[in-house]
């Protein structure tokens, strides 16, 4: 049987901006998609019946409706898949927290049993059928740091600075729904050039309403920018600063108050999932 075994990264909104509402509802959004080399692990290995199986590490994962075993069912529709697979999620990342750790696992998923399966969609595919599963999965099919516009599906490569992050989670549960219908959130920002933004320039229009409405995030606001430069990610409830280098980041780390987590990870423009399937792809090649 064979078996893949690849990462799932974390991603930050290094901004979140809201530019206008659809008709039908949904928001005009520009953002910066950038990932982390923190991740969560996934084992695919193929079997011959076409059942899937999946294992997860966080017991509160562990349901059928997960979207590591919708991504495998949506792939398996497409083509008719008369194989299956047994998928085990090592859980390593916060959920709930914007740090995109569901939308990376359907992601991988479908990067994963692409290449196990042999069904040879293009990433373009790939990406339609992310889409489906949620606005953030394509960026973590497309594996680079992107400007996203439109719903977050419309993405541009673009090269941010790779410092290093302290990321704390404040173990709150924020309700994205009630962001986005709140009466007081921020939706008229002016539109961003994506060839000319800037992280100074910019902000994460949620940030006013989490402070209000969830007064440990804001604890955790408060305490991060007397290190470094902060902001919170997506809806949150995690949050960010910025470190020139490892070392500053895990001195402030060490200062952290005890009730909340936190980790040190680096920023990166490339996905290491995509960087090694195309180095699996360069190994089956030359072999």
């Amino acid at each position: 049987m064979e078996t893949l075994v690849l990462p799932a990264p974390a991603k930050l909104n290094l901004f979140l901006h809201i530019t206008g509402r659809r008709d039908d509802g949904y928001h005009e959004l520009q953002s910066v998609f950038q990932f982390l080399d923190l991740h969560d692990i996934l084992s695919f290995t193929r079997l011959t019946a076409p059942t899937i199986e999946f294992q997860c590490s966080a017991a509160a994962l562990n349901t059928a409706d997960n979207l590591v075993v919708r991504a495998a069912q949506l792939l398996q529709k497409q083509q008719s898949v008369k194989q299956g697979v047994r998928i085990i999620l090592d859980k390593r990342l916060p959920y709930g927290g914007g740090l995109g750790g569901g939308s990376s696992d359907a992601a991988t998923t479908l990067l994963a049993l692409n290449q196990l399966w042999d069904l040879q969609f293009n990433e373009d595919q790939l990406a339609d059928l992310g889409l489906q599963l949620g606005a953030d999965v394509p960026v973590f099919v497309r594996g680079h740091a992107a400007f996203a516009e439109g719903i977050g599906e419309q993405l541009y490569p673009v090269q941010p600075s790779s410092p290093w992050y302290l990321v704390i989670d404040p173990g709150v549960h924020i309700s994205t729904a009630t962001l986005f219908q709140h009466p007081a959130l921020q939706r008229d920002c002016p539109p961003l050039a994506r060839e000319t933004w800037q992280q100074q320039t910019t902000q994460n229009v949620f940030e006013p309403l989490v402070r209000e409405l969830y007064p440990e995030v804001a604890k955790a606001l408060d305490w991060l920018v007397e290190y470094a430069p902060t902001r919170l990610t997506g809806t949150g409830a995690c949050l960010f600063g910025a470190f020139e280098s490892q070392e500053l980041a895990r001195a402030a780390l060490a200062r952290m108050p005890a009730q909340w987590n936190g980790f040190v990870a680096r920023g990166l423009n490339e996905s290491p999932v995509c960087q090694q399937l195309r180095q699996a792809s360069t190994d089956n090649l030359t072999n």
